[in-house]
């Protein structure tokens, strides 16, 4: 099975909007400003870039706008108000996000004032009651020493129309949108509604996702603190295995479309001996499924460590039917269904397996980022002040092939990113874990 991302962009799907041009000399002192010529390639191939041996036809190169500031600004920074919201579930370094944009916004551009919206979206809406918070250099100077949002977070959309309404009614000039894929689709609609009015308002987002399943967002934040926090389970997992006879430790982390979290600490942690994720299915029972194999390491080592994704083995599960807030199908529970069939299947050898279960998912995402996260959310931040007091909207702040860049909404919401099953960063994880290339009864080993 091979599992690809989305049809790359193309030159013109790359461009930034603007919500005017930028007229304003840019009150920053120190360091130096971008060049609007400058571009990032997305693809940076010897094959991409030179074309393919022997071919005539030249390659058409695609770039992204490097993010930094500019020599001119769009707004007046004396009289901007800017505003930040945090949508959908919790992700470690969101306080530090709203602490850069802060920062940024106060002493880079000496903005007067930047409200802080509760609970997502739904803090727009006049009926939910929920006040605006003034953020402040000494409001935020801790914040990121915590997990969480300080502003609280909600999933579900709202009427578009009522958040520029409200957007208009508090005088905002710049909103900060930080979320995931469902939370720029809504950012979208709320740019398309911005342009319906004519209103000269900028929406620059910052994508979080736990999962690391953002298209063109490598990776997304939080992501190193989620594989660090997975892997002290894991380690838990490994000992409890280690101590018992027949022992088996499994622990299920996040990843309801994508197994990055689930790969990346068992690459990580070195003990995982089955890694399971959505993008490679795989067969409980047969001579090839994950029982088999399962049943050959337990007699050949005694022990062993199994690292399962939430969205892994979904086919094998009876749909649940229901939905979350914000439309995401109500994952089944597939530990539920691995632990029975593992002890059902020892047992009937007379076995009596020792099997100890481990689900972090909340600690993973509730915990603060780690050194390597927080400065990356902090340069996340401060890119996305520069962006919007430049004018540019509809854009999130991404990294890619190393260089901070803004990638237009659309090119962010075309698709999900998965892991490639044929790619050599799986085949890393097989030959970390030892696994079956796959525990399919209908496929052959290659």
């Amino acid at each position: 099975m091979k599992t690809c991302n989305s049809e790359s962009p193309t030159p013109k799907s790359t461009q930034i909007t603007t919500v005017g041009p930028a007229k304003i000399a840019n009150p920053i002192k120190f360091g130096r400003f971008v060049e609007e010529d400058d571009a990032v390639l997305v693809n940076i191939s010897r094959r991409t870039v030179e074309g393919a041996p022997r071919s005539r036809k030249k390659p058409e190169h695609t770039y992204f706008e490097p993010a930094g500031p500019r020599d001119k600004i769009y707004y007046d920074p004396s009289k901007t108000k800017c505003a930040v919201v945090t949508c959908g579930g919790l992700c470690p370094g969101l306080n530090d996000v709203i602490r850069a944009i802060v920062m940024a916004a106060f002493h880079e551009y000496k903005v007067p004032s930047v409200l802080g919206i509760q609970y997502g979206l739904a803090g727009f809406i006049p009926e939910q009651g929920y006040d605006v918070i003034e953020l402040t250099p000494d409001f935020v100077s801790r914040i990121h020493e915590f997990g969480g949002t300080v502003l609280g977070s909600s999933r579900g959309p709202q009427d578009p129309e009522a958040i520029v309404d409200a957007l208009e009614r508090m005088n905002v000039s710049i909103l900060f949108m930080v979320g995931g894929d469902g939370t720029m689709r809504a950012a979208s609609t709320v740019v398309a509604e911005i342009e319906k009015r004519g209103l000269s308002i900028s929406v620059v987002g910052l994508p979080k996702t736990i999962d690391n399943d953002i298209n063109y967002v490598s990776p997304s934040f939080g992501f190193d603190t989620s594989v660090e926090t997975a892997a002290m389970a894991i380690k838990g997992a490994h000992v409890e295995a280690t101590g018992a006879p027949w022992g088996i430790g499994m622990v299920k982390v996040m990843g309801r479309d994508a197994g990055f979290i689930a790969a990346q600490s068992a690459l990580s942690c070195q003990e995982v001996n089955f890694c399971l994720i959505p993008e490679d299915p795989f067969d409980i029972y047969g001579p090839k499924g994950f029982l088999a194999a399962l049943d050959e390491r337990m007699k050949r080592r005694g022990n062993a460590v199994i690292v399962v994704a939430e969205g892994a083995g979904q086919d094998l599960l009876d749909a649940s039917g229901k939905q979350d807030a914000s439309g995401n199908v109500k994952l089944s529970d597939i530990a539920a269904l691995l632990k029975r069939e593992i002890l059902d299947h020892f047992k009937k050898q007379n076995i009596e397996a020792t099997l100890k279960y481990i689900d972090p998912s909340y600690i993973i995402r509730s915990v603060p980022a780690n050194a390597n996260d927080r400065i990356y959310c902090s340069f996340l931040g401060i890119h996305a002040v520069h962006a919007g007091m430049s004018g540019r909207t509809g854009l999130v702040i991404s990294r890619w092939n190393g260089r901070y860049v803004h990638i237009p909404m659309g090119v962010v919401t075309r698709g999900k990113k998965r892991i490639n099953t044929c790619s050599n960063y799986w085949r890393a994880v097989l030959e970390s874990t030892g696994q079956p290339l796959s525990m399919k009864n209908d496929l052959q080993e290659q």
